[in-house]
């Protein structure tokens, strides 16, 4: 086993409750496992709760205004490593890891530091949540359902992921545009670009609540959508040759639908215009950073006009 500390990075919005619930203190403080919380503001009374709780469990407390998922784990990354802290496990809020677990995903990436490397994850029925994931590229999705992270366009989630400090630095994180979704798709294929591996492991297993921070349910948030549809179409623009990324443009009414199916059809007796309006806004967002990040005159004309309204 590594001698090198282990860090169990957390995000939270609005989400103590489940801190609480979910995560072993007294295991992790046996196998001298830290934690960092990372509290993407969400109201006065959650970071006075959550405050109080990382005071009393002896977890070490970020705060920051909403920088996202992606944006809150490298901030959690960063202090972490200036702990002393070298290999870093992902956590959900929702997730439950034992810390014999997350000990195992540390020990691997202290073996293997090229390597991004998740767990098999269970639903809270027992049925496998995920245990790979692929990008399709040809029909502008991603599927779980039998895929193999470790083939071509492979992906990993992020709601259980490990990383060892030297990749970690060469991929430079999460890229923080994403905001929300998407991110962790990005991560993978950066990984596998400079020449890391996507390790899925069977024999460790984690469970996780999908949607338990979105309070339960099968009901999805306006922001579920925006960033899902948006994050689909900034993830072309980075990965996808031409011709791919402009197919993406085009499934997007296909695939929004699709997003939105998720949320159940009942939603649209209660708001009808929200969730739409959401994906409506979210695609039109994707297709325009699609646009001025392939288009680099295109960003500089806007950026041109931004200036001249600043400056008549």
């Amino acid at each position: 086993m590594s001698a090198e500390p282990i860090a169990v990075i957390v995000v939270n919005y609005g989400s103590h409750n489940l801190l609480e619930r979910n995560l072993p203190t007294d295991d992790l403080a046996r196998e001298g496992i830290g934690v960092v919380v990372v509290d993407n503001h969400s109201s006065h009374l959650e970071r006075d709760a959550l405050g109080w709780m990382c005071a009393e469990r002896g977890w070490h407390l970020v705060t920051q205004d909403n920088l996202g998922f992606g944006g809150g784990v490298n901030r959690g990354i960063a202090e972490a490593r200036m702990l002393g802290y070298r290999r870093y496990v992902m956590l959900n809020p929702d997730a439950v890891a034992d810390a014999a677990a997350i000990a195992a995903l540390a020990d691997h990436v202290s073996t293997a530091t090229d390597s991004l490397v998740a767990p098999t994850i269970l639903d809270s029925s027992g049925e496998v949540w995920f245990a790979g994931g692929t990008v399709l590229v040809e029909r502008g999705v991603t599927v779980t359902r039998g895929a193999d992270s470790a083939a071509p366009n492979g992906w990993l989630t992020g709601a259980c992921l490990a990383v060892h400090d030297s990749l970690w630095q060469r991929l430079r994180g999460f890229d923080d545009r994403y905001f929300l979704y998407w991110e962790d798709i990005d991560l993978s294929w950066r990984c596998v670009e400079a020449g890391g591996r996507l390790v899925v492991r069977d024999d460790i297993r984690v469970h996780h609540d999908a949607g338990g921070t979105q309070g339960g349910g099968r009901a999805k948030s306006a922001t579920y959508y925006r960033y899902n549809c948006r994050n689909r179409l900034l993830f072309a623009a980075r990965h996808l040759e031409r011709r791919d990324a402009i197919r993406w443009v085009l499934l997007s009414p296909a695939y929004a639908w699709r997003v939105l199916l998720r949320g159940g059809r009942r939603q649209f007796l209660r708001q009808p215009w929200r969730p739409l309006w959401a994906a409506l806004a979210g695609t039109a967002g994707g297709v325009w950073m699609l646009a001025s990040e392939r288009m680099p005159g295109l960003r500089r004309r806007a950026a041109a006009a931004r200036e001249r309204v600043r400056h008549p």
